[in-house]
């Protein structure tokens, strides 16, 4: 198994690039589980830290604003599988609570 690969940028951001022949996509199936912990850092960073099997670990650093980004990003893509789910599609996630 391939993973994506990660490097930083002169400015400090987290760049992932697939790896050459990798099938990537927001659809696609993967059975890799991982845990995810989100947090303020001692430098006044939001970091997304992901662990995965096979000793994956991906810390992800963003400024607070990029991190506000992301959470708008989150609501909004939730927003939308809950359009779906609603409207009978495939929404792959849990079922909503009411």
């Amino acid at each position: 198994m391939q993973l994506p690969s990660l490097h930083k940028e002169n400015d400090g951001q987290n760049i992932i690039q697939p790896r050459p022949g990798a099938a990537m996509g927001i659809n696609k199936q993967s059975d890799i589980a991982a845990n995810i912990q989100i947090g303020p850092t001692d430098a006044g960073m939001v970091r997304i830290y992901i662990e995965a099997e096979g000793g994956v670990d991906l810390p992800l650093d963003f400024d607070p604003e990029e991190a506000e980004e992301i959470a708008e990003e989150l609501r909004a893509a939730a927003e939308a599988a809950r359009l779906m789910a609603d409207q009978g599609g495939k929404s792959g996630g849990k079922p909503r609570r009411r």
